[in-house]
């Protein structure tokens, strides 16, 4: 994946706040903007309104900085009936000291679309959610 022909679904500078002892970012933080995105690509796929109900292949390949800048790029892997599943790419498009772009993060995530009441619904279904 090029960041030439593809834009993130969303981009966060990584800020003191989300830092562990060890002066890095914490993983539960990257995973939830990874869960953010893959949301909103899940949504882009038609769905509703989305629950998280697996997040497989996590892999950190490297840590995350305070003063990075951090792109989150989604692909759709699957679209069932109820379910939307998309790969999660996390790359630092600027590291604080270098200027470079790193490949931090991946995962795969499975979202089903829900009805007001929480209970699966075709993706596409006209019904709406009332929230």
């Amino acid at each position: 994946m090029s960041e030439t022909y593809f834009q993130p679904k969303s981009r966060v500078l990584m800020m003191p706040r989300d830092t562990n002892a060890s002066g890095t970012i914490f993983g539960g933080v990257i995973l939830s903007y990874i869960d953010q995105a893959g949301a909103e690509e899940a949504i882009c796929q038609g769905a509703r309104r989305v629950v998280t109900v697996a997040m497989n292949q996590v892999v950190f390949h490297e840590p995350v900085f305070v003063g990075d800048l951090v792109s989150f790029y989604t692909e759709l892997i699957r679209v069932g009936r109820t379910s939307v599943t998309v790969k999660v790419r996390v790359k630092s498009a600027r590291r604080f000291d270098r200027g470079r772009i790193v490949d931090v993060t991946e995962a795969e995530i499975t979202y089903v679309n829900v009805d007001g009441d929480g209970r699966p619904m075709p993706i596409g279904d006209p019904r709406g959610v009332e929230v």
